[in-house]
């Protein structure tokens, strides 16, 4: 499986994208933000980190790179991209996903492990995730809090697009399990065809049994998996 991490000026979780992929076996690619050839992926990861500096506000640049404009067609043509916290961003600032990532409630950088519940086990990247199935999965971020309008709300909620939520240990999606104010607990989200995932929290950094925990494994295998079916 041919994987292509996207480098910004400021990505600073390229290479765990990169480690984490190499880990399944795969085989990962740098592309980077100026190029127009995206490399023939399976799978586009967009990394966490501070593309441009965040200026203006985070992923409002990025949007411009060329490569996006690959990434873009690639999505449209049903090519399987995750975007992961600052990816995630991205993401919505490019118009592949709806809503926008706003200042947490907090003000602060906020970056601790983090419970999240999975909300919806049939897409290509939870098919292996039981349905309701907690996972601790770090987050480091200062724009996470997701918002979007009301029905913009209705629709992601009535066509089960909202994939993560934050809860407590036990799967309780409660405000004091909330981290950063975000909309629903809303922690990712997918397009409407399901072949793209926007996520705050960090599977690349749980993804080996080395570190305190490997649950971000799980949405890996599930990618596999549904390549393996569908290949």
């Amino acid at each position: 499986m041919r994987v292509s991490v996207i480098q910004f000026p400021g990505s600073n979780c390229d290479h765990d994208a990169f480690y984490a992929s190499e880990l399944q076996g795969w085989t990962p690619t740098m592309v980077w933000h100026k190029d127009t050839d995206l490399q023939n992926p399976d799978l586009v990861i967009l990394p966490g980190g501070f593309s441009y500096g965040d200026y203006l506000r985070c992923g409002a640049l990025a949007k411009f790179s060329p490569i996006v404009g690959e990434v873009i067609k690639f999505a449209h043509k049903g090519g399987l991209v995750i975007g992961i916290c600052n990816g995630f961003q991205i993401l919505t600032e490019s118009g592949l996903l709806p809503g926008a990532l706003l200042m947490n409630r907090s003000l602060q950088f906020i970056c601790q492990h983090q419970y999240i519940k999975t909300m919806n086990s049939d897409t290509a990247f939870t098919c292996s995730i039981p349905q309701g199935k907690v996972m601790d999965i770090p987050i480091a971020h200062k724009e996470g809090n997701y918002y979007i309008d009301s029905d913009g709300l209705k629709r992601l909620e009535d066509e089960e697009r909202i994939i993560f939520k934050y809860c407590d240990k036990e799967g309780n999606i409660t405000e004091k399990a909330n981290p950063n104010g975000s909309l629903a607990n809303i922690a990712g989200i997918c397009s409407e065809k399901g072949n793209i995932l926007g996520m705050m929290p960090h599977p690349e950094r749980a993804a080996e049994d080395i570190v305190v925990s490997h649950d971000g494994k799980a949405i890996f295998h599930s990618i596999a998996q549904f390549f393996a079916s569908h290949s």
